[in-house]
């Protein structure tokens, strides 16, 4: 009987010993990760538990996806894009001119266009108007600050008569989020 009892008592030792090893393991792993997600996503003030950790992480993670499908969007239009001006043997302003002059013909298309579109904590707006339109740029993006968006990048570009606005932005709390059909409501509201 004694050593029914010692070999118990051993093994209940080596799990014990299995399930240290297993949890500075995955301690480890959890750190590891931890030092992989940018400071701007965790607070350095608070002691984050590790369940915050990999709350955190897996936001993160969402985030790098939805920039990863931006992206691949963006190619897949540079490369139509692309495909088109070399069939054609235009340049890419020559591509824009020809959107010019085909809204200004095409009575379908009237002006603005506004065109938001959201990538999860990303926001594209894309607005295209007439040099005559009279809004301010500077109230569209305050539109978007009260809505919750962080403006990142804004750019223009005039060809002929028109100007091509293009604003990106990501939501200040990608708990929150912006909701885009509010920000397309206002937006409406404020070019028309």
């Amino acid at each position: 009987m004694k050593s029914r009892s010692g070999s118990s008592s051993s093994t209940t030792l080596d799990r014990k010993t299995i399930e240290k090893n297993r949890r500075m393991h995955m301690k480890a792993l959890c750190f590891k990760l931890a030092s992989l997600i940018p400071s701007h996503h965790t607070s350095s003030k608070d002691i984050l538990t590790q369940l915050d950790q990999l709350e955190h992480a897996a936001i993160y993670i969402q985030e790098l996806r939805g920039r990863i499908d931006e992206l691949k969007r963006w190619k897949q239009l540079t490369d139509m894009r692309t495909a088109i001006n070399s069939s054609t043997g235009t340049t890419a302003t020559d591509d824009f001119s020809s959107i010019s002059r085909t809204s200004t013909t095409n009575n379908n298309l009237g002006f603005p266009i506004l065109e938001v579109r959201d990538f999860g904590s990303i926001l594209e707006v894309i607005l295209i108007c007439g040099l005559n339109k009279n809004f301010m740029f500077n109230e569209v993006i305050t539109v978007l600050e009260e809505e919750g968006a962080e403006v990142v990048n804004a750019s223009f570009s005039i060809v002929g008569d028109k100007v091509f606005h293009t604003i990106h932005s990501q939501a200040r709390c990608s708990r929150v989020g912006v909701e885009t059909s509010r920000v397309r409501d206002r937006l409406n509201e404020l070019i028309h």
